[in-house]
């Protein structure tokens, strides 16, 4: 019994380097223009907020780490492209419509619902009829389809900003009237803010379902990776991960 453990032990030995070599990390783009409570980034590494924990879980789930590559917006895709990065989370078909064959979409795990917002002292006021020259509140590299019309007939002028939050202080701190922000970036901000400082809403743009794009490689386990996004969603694992910040919105 003895010699027969020794050799059990050994072809272990020899085994275990083969099986169980560590798996590249899958790699996630992190756009610098997100912010709470999608993802907080310090020190250029995000370390909270649902994306981060939807990230962090998709890659637990397959037996991989995530390393995680903050960039500019407009980086994203050309990175993605390069095989810089293997997934694009947090994405629409309808922001990058001239996608290639070569990525996979999962099916969506958020909903962006975009929304024109006022600060308060201007949502006290008549809402003009017509809007001439109003500056706008946005996000640079982001595009606004369903508006792209109201900018080019420069009924509103854009004014980007490094993120959506970052556009939401300048609308407080009153460089502009108006600013387009996501409900749940909206809300984040609104919820230490008194009743007479709140931002209001007055349209909604748009709705659009968000997923992740990964590229179609064969050192990525694509389909492991949208069938575990399948039973995230399906288990409610999304759904308390969305739930676990935003209840704290709740006033």
């Amino acid at each position: 019994m003895h010699r027969r453990s020794i050799v059990i032990s050994a072809l272990l030995l020899l085994y275990c380097p083969f099986s169980g070599a560590d798996e590249p990390p899958l790699r996630f783009s992190v756009a610098e223009s997100w912010s709470m409570p999608l993802i907080r980034i310090e020190n250029h590494q995000p370390t909270s907020g649902i994306l981060f924990d939807i990230m962090q879980s998709l890659a637990r789930h397959v037996g991989r780490e995530a390393e995680f590559h903050v960039m500019p917006r407009l980086r994203v895709q050309p990175a993605l492209e390069r095989g810089e990065v293997d997934i694009r989370c947090y994405t629409a078909q309808a922001w990058v419509p001239t996608l290639s064959d070569n990525y996979s979409w999962s099916l969506p795990i958020l909903y962006q619902r975009d929304l024109l917002v006022a600060s308060a002292e201007a949502a006290a006021n008549t809402l003009p009829p017509r809007f001439d020259h109003e500056i706008i509140g946005t996000v640079l590299g982001y595009n606004y389809t369903p508006v792209q019309h109201m900018f080019e007939s420069r009924q509103w002028v854009r004014e980007d900003a490094r993120s959506q939050e970052h556009a939401l202080r300048k609308l407080l701190a009153g460089r502009y009237d108006y600013a387009i922000s996501s409900q749940l970036i909206l809300d984040w901000i609104n919820r230490d803010l008194p009743d007479n400082k709140q931002l209001k809403v007055i349209s909604q743009i748009s709705v659009q379902p968000a997923g992740c794009i990964v590229r179609n490689d064969p050192a990525i386990p694509v389909q492991e990776i949208l069938r575990t996004l399948v039973r995230m969603k399906d288990s409610g694992e999304i759904r308390e991960i969305v739930e676990r910040y935003t209840a704290q919105l709740a006033r």
